[in-house]
């Protein structure tokens, strides 16, 4: 149970530099009056933005701040929970929030949103709207129940209930489904790729061992076959080799006619030159008898003479040219020879450099064939190494589906559990449950006030109202007064369930303005009776304008106005 224990607050809203405080666990009701503007509704705003950082009525937050002082605007709360004081003070002007256990203040570390969040859920067990429906009725800005939608309503009952857990459950639940989905996304995608590499290292092996020996015997093969054609364009090279050798002897032989031609043909122009000159001079001696030059007479013995002269000269220079013709025949033919065994000895030579060509280029393919022989050999030894990459692929393929087949049957569950938390399972089970005593009590309560209706909530949280007279009310058909009956039994039917409960439980219960326009001067009676002799174990407190109702309550506490700042009297 929250046992509120006091609350004060300055330079809030209409209150000025001196702290107001409150004591609200001293009686068990209390009346809070006050002319309009006067500031006793503040304890409403107080309460709820030291509690919850926002105002009961539709106030901004800076608009909470006193417009005079400016500064320095702090509310502190004081209650305790079992054996256990808390203290939470928040401020403006300095922004303050501060959360103290047994006089401690607890780590500051955290966001403010985070500590708010931690106040609600560990330690009030209750939210603005839960707490406005249990704690507070009344105020022309605030919404009953009734006049909530049905997500609201059920948000309250459920904060009641002690069951939103299952709605945070639900929606850890959701996430975790989300991302067991993207696990299943990445792993359906490793499966694949690790069934691709089975597949591609299985062909591989396959392949190395069938075609890895076949490639071995083929290139062996045409390693032999290049090593034949060796043999052969050696034998070649060898064979035209000898061939050479055996034409350069013979060429030896005819070496030199080319220089004895021309020195033959050099001479043979020496010598018929010569024997031109010989013929000119046995011409002139022929045919001359006197000297055309100095017109002597030539003698004639000297002129026969130089003419038989002439001619056995001539006669020894013809039989000389006709042996030198003979022997000029003779080296022409020595040197066509030559000739014809040079160009035999060229196109030999030509044909040994193509056979060594040929010799290299296969020498070049049986080195390459052996270094390919060599790899295939080492890839078939080295085989085992390529089944270990396979088992291992095949290890992490079966690995990848057990895990793929744990999180499907993670998700299964998660969806079940999802299912059961959904609004329609365990909640609604537990609703189910409570339903019939909510409206009981709500009934009882409206008996109390001498409203005789039948006032009935469903699943849903829509109402069915039945009376004697009519059937099928709704609550929006009722006048304001018979509306405010529904609003009350629902509040003191809220506090009910929380008693029971004991997690949302709360000794405070303020009302504001209940009885001003909404109640007659009857119903005013029967609700004073049931906050004084029903509602039990609680400290009451009701915001009015009626001085008339001062002797109906233990206590009375009054505001004023005074030199513009609230206080109380």
């Amino acid at each position: 149970m929250i046992l509120f224990e006091k609350i004060r607050w300055k330079n809030f809203l209409s209150t000025g530099n001196h702290y107001t405080e409150v004591k609200l666990n001293e009686n068990g009701n209390t009346m809070i009056i006050g002319t309009n503007g006067a500031g006793k509704s503040t304890i409403l705003d107080a309460l709820t933005f030291s509690l919850f950082g926002k105002a009961f009525r539709k106030i901004n937050k800076p608009q909470l701040l006193n417009t005079t002082n400016e500064k320095d605007c702090c509310v502190e709360v004081e209650f305790s929970i079992g054996n256990i004081s808390w203290k939470v003070i928040r401020g403006i002007k300095p922004n303050i929030f501060k959360i103290y256990r047994n006089d401690e203040e607890l780590n500051q570390d955290a966001a403010a949103l985070d500590q708010q969040k931690w106040l609600e859920q560990n330690v009030l067990k209750m939210n603005y709207k839960s707490f406005t429906q249990i704690v507070i009725l009344g105020s022309s800005t605030f919404v009953p129940f009734m006049q909530l939608s049905a997500a609201n309503r059920r948000e309250v009952i459920e904060d009641l209930l002690d069951i939103k857990i299952f709605s945070s459950m639900n929606t850890v639940i959701k996430g975790k489904i989300s991302a067991l989905k993207d696990e299943v996304k990445t792993l359906t995608l490793k499966k694949e790729s690790l069934s691709d590499k089975v597949d591609m290292q299985t062909r591989f092996i396959d392949k190395l061992e069938t075609q890895g020996k076949e490639n071995i015997a083929e290139k062996k093969e045409k390693v032999s076959e290049n090593n034949k054609l060796i043999n052969l364009y050696n034998k070649e090279v060898s064979l035209a080799s000898e061939k050479v050798q055996e034409i350069l002897t013979e060429q030896e032989k005819v070496t030199g006619a080319t220089d004895k031609l021309r020195k033959l043909s050099g001479l043979k122009g020496k010598i018929s030159q010569k024997a031109s000159t010989l013929r000119k001079e046995h011409k002139f001696f022929t045919q001359n008898t006197v000297c055309p030059t100095c017109t002597q007479s030539i003698e004639e013995d000297f002129r026969i003479n130089k003419i038989n002269d002439a001619q056995n000269v001539a006669k020894e220079l013809q039989s000389g040219l006709k042996e030198l013709d003979e022997a000029i025949n003779e080296e022409q033919e020595r040197e066509r020879q030559f000739i014809a065994l040079s160009k035999e000895i060229s196109k030999l030579q030509n044909d040994i450099s193509k056979d060594n060509v040929r010799i290299s280029e296969c020498q070049r393919q049986i080195r390459n064939l052996e270094s390919e022989v060599q790899e295939l050999t080492e890839q078939l030894a080295n085989r085992n190494t390529e089944h270990d990459k396979l088992e291992t692929f095949k290890d992490n393929l079966t690995t990848t589906f057990d895990e793929l087949a744990s999180r499907k049957d993670t998700i299964n569950y998660y969806d079940f559990s999802y299912s059961l938390l959904k609004d329609g399972g365990v909640k609604t089970k537990i609703i189910k449950k409570y339903l019939p005593l909510i409206n009981q009590q709500v009934n009882r309560y409206l008996q109390m006030m001498d409203f005789y209706i039948n006032f009935t909530l469903d699943e849903e949280f829509n109402e069915t109202v039945q009376s004697p007279i009519h059937e099928d009310f709704s609550y929006s058909s009722f006048s304001e007064g018979e509306k405010m009956r529904i609003d009350l039994a629902l509040l003191f039917t809220w506090r009910e369930v929380a008693r029971m409960k004991n997690s949302v439980n709360t000794n405070l219960l303020i009302m504001d303005e209940v009885f001003d326009s909404s109640l007659d001067g009857f119903g005013t009676d029967e609700f004073l009776k049931i906050i004084r002799f029903v509602i039990k174990d609680a400290n009451v407190f009701v915001i009015s304008h009626k001085e008339s109702l001062f002797d109906k309550f233990e206590n009375v506490i009054k505001f004023e106005k005074y030199k513009g700042f609230s206080r109380i009297v």
